[in-house]
């Protein structure tokens, strides 16, 4: 009676057609990445039910989809070779930031109005929420289509995946600019919002205004390096070396991520109300 060879997915991944990334997904690193983002889901769940803050669910709800993406990462590090796993891990992972985004869109408007600093802000905060929201939904909706054909052959697919992705970020890079613009307008105004706002001068640093400010500024850049690199990598192509090293993905992809959502978790929106004169709380 003859023996066939058993094929082994975790002999050499690097090499194996079958294994959509070409290596072994790290449980280790998997298991960090899922509790640090699950912490922040928690933190911001308490805030958004303790303010009030339900504009700011969205990024919430994106916080516990990304989490389920980064799980589904157990399931490939022990079926490398499951392409229904793949698929449905690449798609939470990279559509979740989509849901961040439209939170950073809401916010800017409603500090801006509640600062009644609108006069710096390039678009009305009502246009800039409608407009921004609304090319956020577009490119979601594109990339969902591309991303669910994600290690497809078929060009088509990719090209519209990739479209997507840079499509979101150049939308991302103008919205960065009419912030920079309102940030320049906040602190070269004679007049400034904290006065308009009637702020206390002696508010600690971390119930200020500008303190929301530095932290929007800091969520920004990890949502930029983000999608830099995910340009980056499908242009590359799904077998591309950023694709296929695991070490880019945690560190120019789910860090900045990270990094973007936890920043509000010590500086919430809704907290500073009381430094403001006003309230951020309203849904």
């Amino acid at each position: 009676m003859s023996t066939y060879p058993t094929f082994d997915p975790f002999k050499d991944p690097k090499h194996d057609p079958l294994n959509p990334v070409r290596y072994i997904m790290n449980d280790t690193l998997t298991s960090v990445a899922v509790a640090l983002v699950l912490a922040v889901a928690l933190a911001q769940t308490f805030w958004v039910v303790r303010y009030r803050t339900l504009w700011m669910l969205s990024m919430t709800m994106g916080c516990y989809t990304f989490a389920v993406g980064l799980s589904l990462r157990f399931g490939m590090s022990r079926h490398p070779e499951s392409r229904s796993i793949y698929t449905a891990e690449y798609l939470f992972v990279v559509l979740s930031p989509c849901a961040f985004i439209a939170s950073e869109y809401v916010l800017l408007g409603r500090l801006a109005m509640y600062l009644k600093a609108e006069r710096h802000l390039l678009l009305s905060p009502r246009r800039i929420t409608t407009i921004f929201v609304a090319s956020d939904a577009t490119t979601f909706i594109i990339q969902a289509i591309g991303g669910s054909m994600s290690g497809s052959a078929t060009l088509t697919y990719r090209k519209m995946f990739l479209a997507g992705l840079a499509l979101q970020l150049a939308s991302f890079l103008v919205f960065t600019a009419i912030y920079s613009v309102f940030f320049a307008g906040l602190y070269g105004s004679p007049r400034s919002a904290a006065d308009d706002a009637n702020v206390s001068p002696r508010a600690r640093w971390w119930s200020r205004w500008p303190t929301l400010l530095v932290a929007m500024s800091i969520s920004y850049v990890g949502i930029i390096v983000r999608s830099v690199y995910r340009v980056v990598e499908i242009s590359q192509g799904y077998y591309g070396p950023l694709a296929t090293t695991e070490s880019f993905f945690y560190t120019l992809d789910t860090l900045p991520l990270f990094v973007a959502i936890a920043v509000y978790v010590p500086f919430w929106p809704g907290r500073f109300a009381g430094s403001m004169g006003c309230s951020l709380t309203e849904s």
